[in-house]
């Protein structure tokens, strides 16, 4: 195989762009064409003159399509265009199911180019970028009665969002149960998943990671800023409970210097301790444990 056919397949993952919410009459012509316009409309095209779009396959059933690109980096650049308006309706822009972060790191940049004039395409700076590269996280399992307000008021127990969107019905505006994500501060990405991930919402459990990895714990270090964030959120989910938005919680009891460290090593004894807990506590009345 020659070199440049061996590297085009290398970086293909890197180079591929995800465009979902199709238009029943687009076809691989029209997509490849709007898409070349508008990145060079935005000034997203790097790899020199003529068209970023090299491919499109369009999947009709399912109205979506892969578009490759060039190069890496403007796949990238590309990741800044979602929600744009192809024939007369939003799609969603994304990186594809087989995107690799990792390796993409070392075939150029993963994050759109800040300085792009997405206001050329009737797009508001930071809006649509602020949705993509690897630290965006996957958040499902959402009770359908969530409002925008409630579930941003639970991740952001953590700090503030660069970008969120909970997904909803494009026909009915109800919410699918499910959302993304990405804070501001990138650094307290693993901690919202390991916090949130596996908590129970009403008759929901939360699924949380990040949407192109597996879950990540969170270092040491992190521990500190965890547990306080876990406190939060436990409040928050009895607010959050159908018939309790808006009531305030009743008494709550922190129990501190109970156990020590290394008590809590062995997953056996740590259950051992939580249900001797439950059992002594709830001798006073019902129990909402942190």
């Amino acid at each position: 195989m020659p070199v440049q056919a061996m590297t085009q397949q290398a970086t293909r993952h890197a180079r591929r762009v995800y465009v979902g919410g199709l238009s029943p009459s687009a076809n691989e012509q029209t997509v490849a064409t709007f898409f070349s316009h508008v990145m060079a409309a935005i000034g997203g095209n790097t790899a020199g003159p003529g068209d970023a779009v090299v491919n499109v396959y369009i999947n009709h059933e399912k109205k979506f399509a892969f578009v490759e690109m060039r190069s890496v980096e403007e796949a990238s650049n590309a990741m800044s265009l979602d929600g744009i308006i192809f024939e007369g309706a939003p799609v969603k822009v994304r990186r594809p199911s087989d995107y690799n972060p990792s390796l993409a790191a070392a075939l150029g940049p993963s994050q759109p180019n800040p300085n792009l004039n997405l206001a050329a395409v009737g797009l508001t700076p930071g809006s649509a970028g602020g949705l993509e590269g690897p630290d965006r996280i996957f958040v499902g399992g959402l009770p359908y009665y969530f409002t925008e307000a409630q579930v941003r008021e639970l991740l952001e127990s953590f700090g503030a969002l660069r970008g969120f969107d909970l997904v909803k019905d494009r026909e009915t505006g109800n919410s699918k149960g499910y959302a993304f994500c990405v804070y501001q501060d990138l650094s307290v990405t693993d901690i919202a998943c390991a916090a949130l991930n596996g908590i129970k919402m009403g008759d929901k459990t939360l699924t949380v990671r990040r949407a192109n990895q597996g879950q990540i714990q969170p270092n040491p270090e992190q521990e500190s800023v965890l547990l306080h964030a876990q406190q939060q959120i436990a409040l928050q989910r009895m607010m959050l409970q159908p018939g309790a938005i808006g009531t305030p919680p009743t008494k709550v009891l922190s129990l501190t210097q109970v156990v020590t460290e290394e008590e809590l090593v062995n997953d056996e004894d740590y259950e051992d301790i939580m249900e001797d807990m439950k059992i002594e506590c709830g001798k006073f009345g019902k129990i909402f444990v942190i």
